[in-house]
């Protein structure tokens, strides 16, 4: 029971494929408060580099176009001609200052939630209509949580108001002892200045937003066991299945194997728990070859077929140890096995010659092997 309920709890973080799968949903980290801070701070950046020079622009423009002559006014061709030749005036007179304020609202979303167009966040999604839905939003940690920072939000930045307009007052009412083009001037560096107090304090809050929206993104991905076990599945493919396959794999390789005991020159033993089948060409062959290797069950299995095809079994337990942990089937015996494996080749090789003057030769002395079990060799 306890086991069932961890597998259901989402206590996994998110694999790279339920990550993409979440972006291609367009459901990636967003944060309203860091783009708003982005966008008064660009916005603040361009009235005090751009403030000046585009309400002089608009100034003078609204100037000629109130400058006209009777006969012009009553023009409609020509009042419609100096529209549209004002309204384009206008235009890119404030397209500097509008192009910041659009890189600014494009470049927060990109730098919190990365570079991507996701058609499939564009289809709608009628269960955010939902009248229950909507009041469990409400009331959820997430609601309490947008619910105190709108709070915190207010109380800041009417703070920051109030305490701008409380020092700028005397500036503000100097304005209209100004001309107008210095108090236009004047105005747009005014702004600038406050907005750019009030994304400091956007700033603020988008400092403590961030990591929340981070962190809130990666509990709604997080994934139970079952889920990760599914999804290892899909993409990897059924654990029983690729056991399967390992299995019948296995038993393909050892029925080669086996086929190939009745082939060797020698099984090297030990005496019962290692068994290391070798067959030397000295014609065709660098260095003695393992054909078939096995320990205990599959040990005792390629003695029997030795002895029932008069292969000969020879023990010498450090060898056997030595050639089981360090050559693999197929493969040539390291450089550092030739003396001890020679021992017993030669050995063999008299015992075959002896059959035929009748004189057994002295068995080989003790054939050490100081090799390191677990020492690389070559």
């Amino acid at each position: 029971m306890a086991e069932n309920e961890s597998a259901g709890q989402r206590t996994e973080q998110p694999t790279a494929k339920r990550l993409e799968q979440a972006r291609e949903r367009g459901q990636v980290a967003r944060s309203a408060d860091l783009n708003a801070a982005a966008v008064l701070l660009a916005s603040a950046g361009g009235l005090s580099l751009l403030g000046g020079w585009c309400g002089t622009r608009l100034y003078g423009l609204m100037q000629s176009g109130l400058s006209f002559s009777r006969e012009r006014a009553l023009d409609e061709n020509a009042a419609l001609a100096v529209f549209g030749v004002a309204g384009k005036q206008a235009f890119f007179a404030c397209a500097p200052f509008f192009g910041i304020t659009v890189l600014a609202a494009l470049a927060a979303p990109l730098a919190l939630g990365g570079r991507g167009f996701h058609p499939q966040a564009l289809v709608p999604d009628f269960s955010r209509l939902s009248p229950g839905a909507g009041f469990a939003r409400m009331f959820s940690l997430s609601g309490g949580v947008e619910l105190v920072k709108a709070f915190a939000k207010f109380l800041l930045l009417a703070l920051i108001a109030a305490a701008v307009l409380w020092q700028q007052s005397g500036a503000i009412l100097s304005l209209g002892a100004q001309s107008a083009p210095a108090a236009i001037a004047h105005a747009g560096s005014l702004a600038g200045s406050a907005l750019l107090l009030l994304a400091a304090g956007m700033a603020l809050i988008a400092a403590v937003d961030v990591p929340w929206q981070l962190w809130r993104y990666k509990q709604n991905l997080l994934m139970t066991r079952e889920e990760v076990r599914e999804e290892m599945k899909d993409s990897e493919g059924s654990p029983e299945i690729k056991g399967r396959i390992r299995k019948l794999q296995n038993e393909r390789a050892r029925r080669r194997m086996m086929r190939e005991v009745p082939k060797a020159d020698v099984v090297v033993v030990n005496p019962t728990h290692f068994a290391v089948a070798l067959r030397y060409d000295e014609q065709r062959m660098r260095a003695p070859l393992v054909v078939a290797k096995g320990q205990d069950l599959m040990a005792a299995r390629i003695r029997e077929i030795a002895a029932e095809h008069t292969v000969p079994i020879f023990e010498a337990p450090p060898l056997a140890r030595a050639l089981h942990r360090h050559v693999e089937i197929g493969a040539e015996i390291p450089a550092v096995l030739y003396v001890a494996v020679a021992q017993v080749l030669t050995y063999l090789a008299q015992l075959r010659a002896a059959r035929e003057t009748g004189k057994l030769p002295p068995p080989p002395p003790t054939i050490d092997v100081a090799l390191d079990p677990d020492a690389k060799v070559h």
